[in-house]
């Protein structure tokens, strides 16, 4: 099918507009004004983005294809002329991101006295030490694993870097045998050295290559291939009523079984033996369509780029953001308890720009407060080494009852989660691993503390994880509120998660899986019959997908009617922007800059009296159906004030905007010279004189 025929559809295909996605990621790293590790750092989220890619939206379309399951993409074609064409414009994209590195970023590197290659690069020093580390450190890690017809076909990782060797006696008469070695991800994957001001980077399977005779004493080497393969990582779980027994021993036969899964793609570095390669497709079950070639001057796995990035000498030369401002009116805020301020006011955060110190704060004063009787959280990913999982660990110390929902289905930190999970068990913690076949993606927090003869509840609502972390590089919302209203919510949300209980009285939330899609298009519609009483129909969602067809078809019958709709929507969009009659009251932008666009905002004019909800949930299918999600009211005007700010300033911003053309494509914002508006500059300029309430549309 030609891309002429593909547009015919109303709507657009969710993996190629991933795809898309994964190319304006790739434009930080062909941008110019970035410097040289900025692009090594956006050129490694390429790599590890476009790998997910085949793990979560590749592995999908094959359980239906080997499952024999019917399925037609939003583009209108079916799962294996999908499957043709998706992969024929994956191969475009990896052939452009790894001939950018070899053509333009390798040079820059170069230019920098920063070299990435062979051995023959070093000094006679260097290539001793280098022979000195093969021996002690890479030799005894390594297993060569032969395949032969007294020796099985070994198990090959995922993402690992691994040598396919053709190995044969030396006698004339002997077959030719396979043997795999297999580079274990725990060595460093560049060894480093340096002479005088040059910085070599010597990729770890060229030091394996050089001396791979050593494995393979008294035999000849007929080839050596350097291959990586990529695994489906996209599971579904049966719900399970026995989530103790059932579920959770489940999801952990599914974490092993992924090791395991079918193969999505291979690549190979170029100067591979070509029989090597077509016994591999043919043991995986896959054609050429799955195969990536490199060119001789690229390598594999380019997200281990980042190793160059953290270089410790490199630290100085990384871009520096301001440092963050404080929450508007908060000046008091290391000063005061943060329960003394709550119970003032509320606290509106927008990461990075303001700190999430005030979240680790409140943990913290609640961990140590012996008021603070009950802390409850839902955790979907943490930081390595977690403040928010320490002061959790220190209030169940302190004898506060800890309530933790642990998300153990958060894709790619199973494990991390399970292993979290059980070092607040064991500290007294009542911990709960997900809700059967449910993720449980919202994020709230919520303390219970006496004060005199009353208790009085502190809730945190947010877009983001509890991840100080991230909380540097994402953009989200957090509201920190002692309000009843919010509090009361909260309260009874929580028992929803970790009880029986489904109440539909909710004062301040929409949540999923029962009412927020309904609620959505009840406000969407609302603005419809605005427009038709002759008013004003305003709609500004800003969102990180939109995928969900009733929501889409909603919104396109409100343009039908005059209502003026602009989607923020940083990845996936499978709405058609600005087609005749049928959406051409609809802007679509995606920003993507300096930081990762993760915050969730909708707006409704609402015949101005705005409707403005934020919270952890995108326009997807999943986040409706198979999600524990919430989205928040935002009820104080001078807090509504500063989101319509933000929705304003997302509109304004020429310098990280793409727009989202009919066809699919995207289009970058263009700015003049004494015009320019950065967003990621502006919003640490921010102040309360700039503060607007009137939305751009």
């Amino acid at each position: 099918m030609k891309l002429k025929e593909i547009n015919k559809s109303d709507l657009i295909s969710r993996d190629l507009s991933w795809l898309n996605f994964n190319y304006r990621v790739l434009d930080q790293v062909k941008n110019d004004n970035r410097n040289l590790l900025d692009r090594l750092k956006f050129l490694s989220i390429v790599s590890s983005n476009f790998d997910e890619f085949f793990e979560v939206r590749v592995g999908s379309l094959y359980n239906y294809i080997d499952s024999k399951k019917n399925r037609i993409d939003y583009s209108g074609m079916r799962e294996n002329p999908f499957r043709e064409y998706l992969l024929d414009n994956s191969k475009v994209f990896f052939d452009d991101f790894n001939s950018f590195f070899s053509n333009s970023i390798i040079p820059l590197m170069e230019k920098e006295k920063i070299f990435i290659g062979d051995l023959d690069l070093l000094d006679k020093d260097g290539i001793k030490k280098v022979k000195k580390y093969f021996k002690k450190t890479i030799f005894p890690m390594i297993t060569p694993m032969v395949f032969d017809s007294l020796h099985s076909f070994p198990i090959l990782m995922n993402k690992v870097l691994i040598f396919g060797v053709v190995t044969k006696s030396k006698k004339t008469s002997s077959k030719s045998k396979i043997s795999f070695i297999q580079i274990p991800q725990n060595i460093p994957r560049f060894f480093e050295y340096k002479i005088d001001s040059k910085i070599y980077f010597i990729p770890i399977e060229n030091i394996i290559r050089k001396y791979i005779k050593t494995f393979f004493q008294g035999i000849l080497i007929v080839s050596v291939s350097l291959f990586r393969i990529i695994r489906n990582g996209d599971y579904t779980l049966e719900e399970s009523e026995d989530i103790e027994s059932n579920f959770l021993e489940e999801l952990k036969q599914k974490l092993k079984d992924r090791k395991f899964s079918r193969v999505v793609r291979l690549d190979v570095l170029n100067n591979y033996d070509k029989n090597v390669i077509k016994e591999l497709q043919k043991i995986f079950k896959i054609d050429d369509f799955n195969l990536m070639k490199l060119s001789k001057n690229s390598f594999l796995d380019l997200s281990s780029i980042f190793q160059v990035v953290n270089y410790n000498e490199f630290s100085e030369l990384l871009p520096k953001y301001p440092s963050p401002i404080k929450p508007f009116d908060l000046n008091e805020i290391h000063e005061k308890s943060i329960f003394q301020i709550l119970s003032e006011k509320d606290i509106f955060l927008h990461h990075p720009y303001n700190s999430f110190d005030p979240v680790i704060k409140l943990l913290k004063e609640a961990a140590e407060d012996p008021d603070v009787l009950s802390i409850k959280i839902t955790l979907y990913r943490t930081a390595k080494n977690s403040r928010v999982i320490d002061e959790l660990l220190k209030a169940a110390e302190n004898g506060k009852h800890v309530s933790v929902l642990f998300e153990v289905k958060a894709r790619f930190d199973e494990e991390n989660n399970f292993k979290n999970g059980y070092k607040l068990e064991k500290a007294g913690c009542y911990v709960i691993y997900g809700i059967g076949s449910l993720k449980t993606h919202t994020k709230l927090l919520l303390i219970v503390r006496r004060e005199g003869k009353k208790v009085r509840n502190y809730a945190h609502m947010g877009t983001g994880n509890y991840n100080e972390t991230t909380s540097k590089l994402y953009t989200d919302i957090g509201l920190m509120t002692s309000n009843k209203s919010y509090t009361k919510d909260a309260l009874k949300f929580f028992n929803v998660i970790t009880g029986h209980s489904i109440p539909d009285d909710y004062e301040n939330l929409l949540t999923a899986p029962n009412y927020m899609k309904d609620k959505i298009i009840s406000f969407i519609e609302k603005e419809i019959k605005n427009v038709k009483n002759g008013g004003i129909g305003k709609i500004c969602i800003k969102i990180n997908s939109l995928q969900d067809k009733t929501v889409i078809n909603k919104l396109y019958d409100a343009s039908n009617v005059g209502v003026k709709i602009c989607l923020i929507v940083r990845g996936i969009c499978c709405l058609r922007p600005d087609r005749k009659n049928l959406s051409e009251n609809i802007q679509v932008i995606s920003i993507v800059g300096d930081y990762l666009e993760h915050s969730r905002l909708y707006y409704f004019h609402n015949n101005n009296d705005p409707l403005i909800f934020s919270g952890s949930a995108d326009v997807m299918i999943r986040s409706y159906k198979r999600r524990i999600e919430s989205l928040f009211k935002i009820n104080d005007e001078f807090i509504k004030k500063q989101v319509i700010t933000i929705l304003n300033y997302n509109l304004r911003d020429n310098m990280n905007s793409y727009v989202l053309q009919e066809d699919g494509s995207y289009k970058k914002k263009e700015f003049k010279k004494n015009n320019k508006f950065n967003i990621f500059e502006e919003f640490y300029s921010l102040n309360s004189e700039k503060i607007d309430d009137s939305i751009i549309l």
